[in-house]
């Protein structure tokens, strides 16, 4: 039933239907916001790995030193 639905050609019409529906300037708005929500699934439904905070993420960057 799916079998040809992922053709190049089946993706590049998609990709224009979304850009006359949601305009350009949007669209990397969506693809983020999807991607935090696919982020936030996996975090949710994984549990043995624990998701890092923002605080837990800068403070190891900050230790770790920048080669220049």
């Amino acid at each position: 039933m799916f079998e040809g639905l992922f053709q190049p050609s089946h993706l590049l019409i998609i990709l224009i239907i979304c850009v006359f529906i949601f305009g350009p300037k949007k669209l990397p708005e969506l693809g983020k916001a999807l991607g935090d929500g696919i982020r936030g699934f996996k975090d949710g439904v994984s549990p043995s790995a624990p998701a890092k905070s923002e605080d837990t993420k800068a403070k190891e960057n900050a230790e770790t030193p920048q080669a220049k």
